[in-house]
C-alpha cells in the first residue's frame, strides 16, 4: 500500500493545513489594536485546540480501520 515515508510526508502536511486553516491570520495581522501578549495567547490556544484533530488524522492514517 503506502511505504512509511510516504504515510509520515502525508501525516506532517495534513497537521501543517491544519495548523494554517485554524490561524485567525485576517484578524491577527490586520488589526494594529491587538496587544502582542494576545497575539501569542490566541496562537497558543489554536495550537492546543489543533493537537486532538492533528492526533486523530494521524491515527487514522495509520490504521484506516478505525474510521469505519
Amino acid at each position: 500500500m503506502w511505504d512509511k515515508k510516504s504515510k509520515v510526508k502525508l501525516l506532517v502536511l495534513l497537521g501543517i493545513i491544519w495548523v494554517v486553516v485554524t490561524l485567525p491570520l485576517p484578524w491577527v495581522v490586520g488589526n494594529p489594536n491587538i496587544p502582542e501578549s494576545q497575539v501569542y495567547t490566541v496562537l497558543g490556544i489554536i495550537g492546543i485546540i489543533s493537537v486532538p484533530f492533528v492526533m486523530l488524522a494521524a491515527v487514522w492514517t495509520l490504521r484506516p480501520e478505525l474510521a469505519r
